[in-house]
């Protein structure tokens, strides 16, 4: 029997808790109940549904995995090459090593490197080797890094903590109480709330864990201070590069603000949507590593380094950061463009590769899920979300901004007259966490 893709999310959720292995792929978080949810190929930003319908993905593309566009022909070369040479063995592959190399190429105050398959793990690592090497157990951080008990942690306090760190309602079920007051977040740009949690642990941190850069620019001098408290109590510094990475240049976004870590951790865009993450710092904190256990099968196969070193390459040949940055800039603006002449009041974030925008009503979450099923319907796979591939092109651009445009008049117009909630052909999408039943 063949299905639809809501026949087989429904099957789904009777076989898989929650639907999918990842919360940002959840149809109900796009469109309940009209979402494609499945796809059976993809090629470039053009994905085909089981239905054989193809969508131009003007949202997520991969969740910022596929930084080159799906199937790339490079990494799939590279990756066929890997496979037909056999993937595992009781032996180690080289390009791992070469591998390290490059990373610490591109990164020359970095000396060493561990690698996972995963963000999430990698981020866990990190944090595992950081505690390691200075022997304390509080880590202070700010932004979403996964869902290892470490981070959720912060949340068996009080159960609202991390909201504002990107997915509010995020429950520590399972995580061990034990944990309680071990992880203490703190808001980007905020080097108040930092200096405070300092103040009140300075003896006990381990770590300070943030993303360089996410929704603002920092202002000036917050990673220099970051940087600088970091080094005066004795913590590692750790940049969570997950998102960020290959976007603003080929490496870390942390070259482009000159300000260094400990640790910057990779994932995602790094092996163009193969399994790959990469743990790099310096010697002194990554033989810490030794003095612990991080250690599995899996990491040792051979194409997900394989998958990073095609990506990465191809990535610093072509220039492909500069191609992210115009495309991003470019949808950012049309945005904003269209949303003043239908106007409409959107508010646009996000540095270009990876910018999001929202609309500024009450009822915005409705509103958006009003544009994705407008979108949708014109083939397009769209959010309030752009993530940049080296795959989009002028015709890709020009196509969805015209649609855009017309969506955004619709809207505009559907607002004023208090319509949005009844032209929708299912329920509202989910804004975060919601457990499914």
């Amino acid at each position: 029997m063949e299905f639809t893709g809501q026949e087989l999310y429904e099957k789904a959720r009777r076989r898989i808790p929650g639907g999918t292995q990842l919360l940002s792929k959840r149809p109900e978080m796009f469109l309940p109940e009209q979402w494609p949810s499945y796809y059976s190929r993809a090629k470039g930003v053009e994905t085909w549904g089981l239905d054989g319908k193809k969508y131009i993905d003007m949202s997520y593309c991969g969740i910022g995995a596929c930084v080159l566009g799906f199937a790339d022909p490079d990494v799939d070369k590279a990756v066929h090459t890997a496979i037909d040479s056999g993937s595992m063995t009781t032996l180690n592959c080289p390009e791992e090593v070469e591998l390290a190399d490059l990373l610490c190429e591109l990164h020359p105050w970095a000396d060493m490197v561990r690698y996972a398959r995963t963000g999430g793990e990698a981020m866990a690592i990190a944090v595992r080797i950081a505690r390691a090497r200075t022997k304390r157990d509080k880590v202070a951080f700010c932004g979403y890094h996964g869902w290892h008990d470490w981070y959720l942690a912060a949340n068996l306090g009080e159960d609202d903590v991390l909201d504002g760190h990107l997915l509010p309602g995020l429950e520590p079920a399972g995580v061990p109480r034990g944990l309680v007051g071990t992880a203490l977040p703190f808001h980007y740009n905020r080097i108040d709330e930092l200096e405070a949690i300092v103040s009140a642990h300075r003896e006990e941190l381990a770590a300070i864990v943030m993303e360089p850069v996410r929704n603002h620019d920092p202002e000036p001098g917050f990673l220099e201070r970051i940087r600088e408290i970091a080094t005066g109590i004795g913590a590692v510094l750790i940049f969570d590069e997950v998102s960020s990475g290959w976007r603003l240049n080929t490496g870390g976004a942390h070259l482009v603000y000159g300000v260094i870590p400990d640790i910057a951790v990779f994932a995602k865009g790094i092996s163009n949507g193969y399994p790959m993450a990469a743990i790099i710092g310096i010697e002194d904190v990554m033989q810490a590593a030794q003095s612990s256990f991080v250690s599995s099968t899996y990491w040792t196969e051979r194409i997900g380094p394989t998958a990073a070193l095609a990506t990465i390459r191809k990535h610093q040949r072509d220039d492909v950061s500069k191609h992210l940055i115009a495309v991003g800039k470019r949808i950012q603006s049309g945005w904003k463009a269209a949303a003043d002449r239908a106007g409409l009041a959107i508010t646009v974030t996000g540095i270009p590769p990876l910018g999001h925008f929202s609309f500024s009503y009450n009822n915005g979450l409705a509103i958006r899920t009003l544009f994705t099923q407008m979108m949708l319907g014109k083939g397009f796979l769209a959010t309030n979300a752009f993530y940049a591939t080296y795959a989009h092109q002028n015709t890709h651009i020009e196509s969805y901004l015209a649609v855009v445009e017309r969506s955004f008049e619709f809207l505009a117009e559907a607002i004023e007259k208090g319509e949005v909630e009844r032209l929708l052909k299912g329920p509202i999408a989910h804004s975060g966490f919601q457990r499914l039943t």
